[in-house]
């Protein structure tokens, strides 16, 4: 029998200005075609945009937007017996931050019209307030679990 490949742990890097390793993280996350020093600028760029219009400094608002943003039930499928049900399970710390990114990501790369900087400001700055595109995903889950609460005792 044949041996398995060694799987080694990947751990995402702090980012340079601020060894935040959240900002790190979502540095990762909106990279295109591997350009890092691109994805960077971008935030970067977008932390003094928010710094400029709320006085509050980038990162902070970044912080609250993720916290904001991250949900805390989501929903699985589980098949039982010939049907699938949604689930509603709660979701662990390290999914919540991914999620939360992927969403924010996700919500200002849609947006049209103006620089890739700005369009992530906006969006986390409305995401720290509790408004926008990422905040309304986060209610629509869960808004569907607890729709789905029925089906809760399915989760194992």
């Amino acid at each position: 029998m044949a041996r398995r490949n060694r799987k080694y742990p990947n751990y995402w890097k702090p980012d340079p200005r601020f060894g935040n390793l959240l900002v790190g993280r979502f540095i990762g996350h909106i990279i295109w075609d591997g350009k890092r020093s691109v994805a960077e600028g971008i935030v970067y760029d977008a932390f003094d945009l928010i710094h400029e219009k709320t006085k509050k400094g980038g990162l902070n608002v970044f912080e609250q937007a993720i916290k904001n943003v991250a949900p805390i039930v989501e929903l699985k499928s589980r098949r039982v017996g010939g049907a699938n049900y949604q689930v509603p399970v709660p979701v662990s710390g390290d999914r919540r931050q991914t999620l939360a990114i992927r969403w924010i990501r996700d919500a200002f790369r849609k947006q049209k019209g103006k620089p890739t900087a700005e369009k992530l400001a906006v969006e986390l700055i409305e995401a720290s307030n509790k408004v926008g595109v990422a905040m309304r995903k986060r209610e629509e889950v869960h808004r569907m679990a607890e729709a789905n609460r029925a089906f809760a005792h399915f989760a194992r």
